[in-house]
């Protein structure tokens, strides 16, 4: 390790433009050794956010060479990984290869031990020696790679009873069913928009947290994980329909609730143009969370105006307190969860 300190937040590391943060940087310094107040950590696999996954293979199809190229690119042009449409990045797995002497972080890590970076890709100094494996439907790479870690950037060690992808798919969206479980709290009606691994989650979530005195709607363009989530008692009702339509989606919740709107809407779909969907089902003074990584949030506020309607808007945020353990602990509790992610991740 060599004889500097960092800044505790990573400014060290922002090439352009100076003076900003290291997710809002064009490029970061992936290339420089290590400083005294970092962790070096040998990458393994990334865990690419949904939304970036989708609009890359969306462009340019299922095919896993041009996925890899497109990844490695954006990591060699900016020092991090940051799709530039969509913004967003995700997190990775990896072994800590080596500790600064003034590193003082989130958990206390030992060298050898296996973690899951909890902070988003777009702010991690990292570099990709090698593409070994893309993971189309985990929206994961396997690589060989270095990454660097500061005091601020929150770390996990990786759990001993769940395979490594399972955890690192559910850690990935942590954020969500954290936030779920402080807004559902005491509601009676909650609709999760999107079915896919956060969308799965969050519900669990909501039933966990509202037992029988709620009740928990889903709807998604796909009836394979609503019918897996009825059946296991984690929602009281779904519906298919096209969350690019939000009239679609506010007859879908209609038809659900008998004509009434929801208390709290968890938006986790993994395309743009979906604000309205959110948006429309929630009651006055209702909670509208876009977890979805997607959002325009300018159209949220504008459209949520042009309606006129009066509620609570709130940007996803993929930190909060105790985070990593409620979601594994959802993992573990629900088994229709579990199972969908090792069938998602190839760990079944």
């Amino acid at each position: 390790m060599s004889e500097r300190r960092g800044h505790d937040l990573g400014l060290h590391r922002v090439i352009e433009p100076e003076g900003a943060l290291p997710q809002a940087a064009q490029r970061l310094d992936a290339e420089s050794e290590a400083f005294d107040n970092e962790i070096v950590i040998d990458v393994q696999t990334l865990n690419i956010d949904s939304a970036s996954f989708h609009q890359i293979i969306g462009e340019l199809g299922r095919d896993e060479e041009k996925v890899a190229e497109r990844v490695r690119s954006i990591v060699a042009e900016r020092g991090k990984m940051q799709n530039p449409v969509t913004g967003s990045g995700g997190m990775l797995l990896g072994t800590v290869k080596a500790i600064g002497k003034d590193y003082k972080g989130p958990v206390e890590l030992k060298v050898g031990q296996r973690v899951a970076s909890l902070v988003s890709l777009t702010l991690t100094p990292l570099k990709i020696d090698r593409v070994i494996k893309v993971h189309l439907d985990a929206d994961q790479m396997d690589i060989e790679g270095t990454a660097y870690l500061w005091p601020s950037s929150p770390i996990v060690a990786m759990p001993e009873d769940l395979p490594e992808r399972v955890a690192l798919s559910a850690l990935d969206v942590c954020g969500a069913p954290a936030q779920t479980a402080r807004l559902v709290a005491g509601q009676k009606r909650v609709l999760v928009l999107g079915a896919g691994k956060s969308g799965m989650l969050c519900a669990a979530t909501a039933r966990a947290t509202l037992g029988d005195a709620g009740e928990v709607y889903a709807v998604d363009l796909h009836d394979t994980n609503l019918k897996l989530l009825k059946e296991a008692g984690i929602v009281d009702d779904f519906r298919t329909a096209n969350a690019k339509v939000p009239t679609e989606v506010l007859h879908a919740v209609e038809a659900m609730t008998g004509g009434e709107l929801v208390d709290v809407v968890i938006n986790t779909c993994n395309v743009s143009g979906t604000e309205m969907s959110a948006i429309l089902p929630a009651r006055d003074r209702g909670v509208v969370y876009f977890f979805n990584m997607a959002t325009d949030f300018s159209r949220a506020a504008l459209g949520s105006e042009g309606v006129g309607k009066d509620v609570d808007l709130l940007i996803g945020n993929g930190y909060a307190h105790g985070h990593a353990e409620l979601t594994l602990k959802m993992v573990r509790e629900f088994e229709v969860v579990r199972s969908r992610l090792e069938a998602l991740t190839g760990e079944g």
